[in-house]
């Protein structure tokens, strides 16, 4: 196996010399002097932001009795809980997408106190920080935006240093603060972004402990702009898992520590964070940021009107060579989906072989006999009393190649099992997965990881059984076209699944149009290849195997060929797009 040449942290590099201040000293200092030694510095930050942290930069420069925390203002802790109780309900895994505003979290007394000591306070500086402090004032002098991405929440979570929004319970299993910050937190964070964004002087970027950096809003709009004219990645992160494979630990030249690598998010920009490199230093921020504030010059106009300042598709790894099967599971139906959790659409899905071992298969839609009542008997006798079940009884396998695509609409059963890795191509509601059968094993946390059989057989369609899965969801390839050194073909999805997915072969340029429309690719043969504007509107642009990249619908015409070391050999792309 060659070297690896996978990026693992991608910038976007800027054409302007843009100023990024770094460090609380003289960030603070920067802020300090916008105030001319009187008015109002809101920090409004995110979830998950470091508050002591802030706290302590913040009592270095003002004075303690000028110093406010959002929080104060809030209702207690048991109204809180009681408050998003029907968002976040008993279930461990799931809850319902909250309709809530951070408004819902302030006590209207405390507020009118809070507001009445900012008053007498006209003639110096006053600070509010936290989530929520735009709140409380209507016109703040400096509004700083303190912004954090999703994955280092999750791994402050894990480390018991971030709670749920409003509560203290950072002792909390970490699968229930996720859930809640999914359905509630991040939700109330995201309106209140978009919210807030027009009246911004300020960005700070949180994510590293201590190391704070800061840009003007007009270099966050110049960055947000060139990015949405430009190719571009996000930064991929990588977990572990009880299923977990060595592939990716080899391609992607991941630690060694780590038992396995389970799966990887390599384009998911809800969770993903996107680096701009100014000069000598990058700054990390949520790859949301450019769906919620470039979204028609990122998705196109066409997927704007369809999905909002969503990003539909969704790109992951899964991991399972030399590991173990994926839990046997089904997703839910757009109609289950909108009543019980609160999302416009559903997870379809396929599997994009990226390798596969002689002996790997995927299980994917039903026997010809399968008798439904005997098959969810079994599944429960399974989970209740700690019977074996004969999955291979109920479910039809295929033999797994590499280059196969299997097509999973939701509804259908499936699993990829053990020698595969798993370019996932799919929607992106990506956590509505009901797992049938975990194969009797723990997850990583040494708990049973949690099975979803009631739901799950609300959405399984008894009527994908052998043939049909065969004719609809196998290698459901289509020749479209050919030129000078290139050939293209439609691969799927399923017609009932809103994505289309086109492969390149190619062993010189291929010609490609955005045509207004979000274009997501993955060089899944070929060790290198570079993509260029034939206009020169942007930068080339160059990809390496396995590396999931961006094309926003403004960009229009580009090419893909060949390159550097990959220069001699054939290379393969997958492009994903929302059909109209």
């Amino acid at each position: 196996m060659r070297k690896s040449n996978y990026d693992k942290y991608p910038a976007i590099k800027m054409h302007s010399a843009q100023q990024c201040t770094t460090g609380w000293s003289a960030i603070l200092a920067q802020l300090k002097s916008k105030l001319s030694g009187r008015g109002i510095l809101v920090i409004e930050c995110y979830h998950g932001v470091n508050e002591g942290e802030l706290e302590k930069a913040l009592a270095a420069v003002f004075k303690a009795d000028s110093m406010i925390n959002a929080q104060q203002a809030y209702k207690s802790a048991s109204e809180i809980d009681a408050l998003t109780f029907p968002d976040v309900t008993d279930d461990r895994i799931f809850g319902f997408r909250t309709r809530l505003n951070i408004e819902a979290f302030f006590d209207d007394k405390k507020v009118t106190s809070l507001r009445a000591q900012i008053d007498q306070k006209n003639s110096e500086i006053v600070v509010l920080y936290g989530t929520g402090a735009s709140h409380l004032v209507s016109d703040p002098d400096v509004l700083v935006y303190a912004d954090m991405a999703r994955w280092e929440i999750q791994q402050r979570m894990r480390r018991g240093e971030v709670s749920n929004l409003g509560v203290k319970n950072c002792d909390l299993e970490i699968a229930r603060k996720y859930k809640r910050a999914y359905f509630v937190d991040w939700q109330i964070c995201d309106r209140l972004k978009k919210k807030t964004i027009d009246h911004w002087h300020y960005l700070l970027d949180t994510n590293q402990p201590d190391h704070p950096k800061m840009i003007s809003i007009e270099v966050f709009q110049t960055a947000m702009e060139q990015a949405v004219n430009q190719p571009f990645r996000v930064v991929p992160f990588f977990d572990p898992g009880p299923w977990g494979g060595q592939w990716m630990r080899e391609v992607c030249d991941l630690d060694k520590e780590p038992a396995n690598f389970a799966w990887c998010f390599d384009c998911v920009p809800e969770e993903n964070s996107v680096q701009f490199q100014f000069g000598e230093t990058t700054m990390e921020l949520p790859a949301s940021n450019l769906v919620f504030f470039r979204p028609k010059q990122l998705l196109g106009a066409g997927v704007y009107a369809r999905f909002g300042d969503e990003f539909p598709i969704r790109f992951d790894f899964l991991d399972t060579m030399d590991g173990g099967n994926l839990s046997l599971q089904v997703h839910p139906l757009t109609e289950y989906i909108q009543e019980h959790f609160g999302m416009h659409y559903t997870q379809d899905e396929s599997y994009y072989m990226l390798d596969a071992g002689q002996d790997a298969i995927v299980y994917l839609g039903l026997k010809e006999d399968v008798n439904p009542d005997l098959m969810i008997q079994e599944l429960k006798a399974a989970q209740q009393e700690g019977q074996f079940f004969d999955a291979e009884k109920h479910v039809e396998n295929w033999p797994a190649k590499k280059h196969d695509h299997f097509l999973i609409p939701a509804g259908t059963v499936h699993c990829s099992c053990t020698n595969s890795m798993v370019l996932e191509i799919s929607a992106t509601p990506y956590i509505f997965t009901f797992k049938l059968w975990d194969w009797g094993r723990l997850g990583m946390d040494g708990l049973p990881r949690p099975i979803n059989i009631e739901r799950g057989e609300k959405s399984i369609q008894w009527d994908r059984r052998t043939e049909w899965t065969k004719k609809n969801l196998i290698n459901r390839f289509e020749y479209l076209e050919e030129g000078d050194g290139w050939r293209a073909e439609k691969t799927g999805l399923h017609e009932t699944e809103f994505i289309e997915t086109v492969r390149h072969w190619f062993t010189k340029k291929v010609h490609h149009d955005t045509r207004g429309n979000l274009n997501v690719l993955n060089l899944v043969q070929g060790r290198e290849a570079i993509v260029e504007s034939p206009a020169g509107n942007f930068e080339p642009f160059v990809v390496h195997y396995a590396e999931t990249f961006i094309i926003p619908a403004n960009v229009g015409a580009y090419t893909i060929r060949p390159y550097g070391e990959g220069s001699q050999e054939e290379c393969a792309t997958i492009k994903a797009f929302v059909k109209y």
